[in-house]
């Protein structure tokens, strides 16, 4: 599985001009996922990101995680961080799970998300053209791949 993370100020998903996830501080998560990926990437993932210190304490530091900060996260499934570019200019998305495979892991890393933040999540829809919209703060992004946690 691949993340990114984005600390945000404010964000949103819209699908079809209809607002489906809104939240105000906390962090917006774009996911892909891929073939191989199972229980292990999952939920080692979802602990990762609930707990990865990267807002701000009271110096200004970043050493808080945004189970403490009180923030929301908003969970956005994204096949095409699954691309593969080393060929030729049209990205390949081979690696990138079939939804028969995806949605099941998708969902299970929402309720390992929601377990270790210990409140609900958002999210936009798998499979569906959305729009996210989102005020990075810092700007602090950060990509967090399973494969490489060794």
């Amino acid at each position: 599985m691949i993340a990114v993370v984005q600390r945000v100020t404010n964000a949103s998903v819209e699908i079809d001009v209809n607002i489906k996830a809104q939240i105000h501080a906390g962090l917006v998560v774009l996911v892909g996922i891929e073939e191989a990926d199972n229980a292990e990437d999952f939920e080692w993932l979802a602990s990762k990101i609930v707990n990865l210190r990267i807002f701000n304490d009271v110096e200004g530091v970043m050493n808080v995680s945004v189970k403490d900060s009180g923030g929301e996260i908003i969970l956005v499934s994204q096949f095409t961080l699954q691309a593969s570019t080393k060929k030729g200019n049209r990205p390949s998305y081979i690696k990138a799970a079939r939804p028969e495979v995806a949605i099941p892991i998708y969902d299970k890393f929402i309720a390992a998300v929601t377990t270790q933040l210990g409140k609900s999540v958002q999210t936009g829809e798998f499979g569906a053209d959305m729009k996210v919209s989102l005020v990075n703060d810092g700007p602090v992004t950060i990509v967090i791949d399973t494969k490489n946690r060794a």
